[in-house]
């Protein structure tokens, strides 16, 4: 269940972003607070949308933030941000995003069952647009109890 994954420390709402490095690096920022990364997967996922673009929006105002489990992950984690303001991360597609989920897995598979959880709770585009509207952090957890 994504509530596994997550708990107050991970999520963060309505966060003053500059742009989509800084959103992703705050994203990122919550997991290294937490011991699931170091900092350079941090560089490493802002480094992937530098070089391979904004492959990371994966859906309208919905950026899946992440690097290679060999770029500094440590454990098995999550974290989900809302912006205040949305950022244009270059994708013509889904731009602008307001919510950022960064994760990382210790190697290619150990995160597949928490992607599939997110994906169910994704595909609900009222959950996206619960979470792009959320103003309390214990409803968010609340939100993912079911998937």
């Amino acid at each position: 269940m994504l509530s596994d994954y997550l708990n107050e420390e991970m999520i963060r709402l309505k966060v003053k972003a500059e742009d989509w490095e800084d959103a992703v690096r705050q994203g990122g920022s919550l997991l290294i607070d937490a011991g699931f990364c170091e900092d350079r997967y941090v560089d490493a996922m802002v480094e992937a949308v530098k070089t391979m673009g904004p492959y990371m929006v994966m859906a309208p105002g919905l950026a899946l933030a992440h690097a290679r489990p060999e770029d500094g992950v440590l454990g098995l984690g999550m974290s989900v941000i809302t912006l205040e303001t949305p950022v244009e991360f270059g994708s013509e597609k889904n731009d602008p995003v307001s919510l950022i989920i960064s994760f990382g897995g210790v190697d290619h598979e150990s995160h597949i069952g928490m992607l599939q959880a997110l994906a169910r709770f994704l595909m609900v585009e009222e959950n996206q647009e619960f979470l792009r509207n959320a103003t309390s952090i214990p409803e968010v957890l609340d939100s993912f109890k079911d998937y």
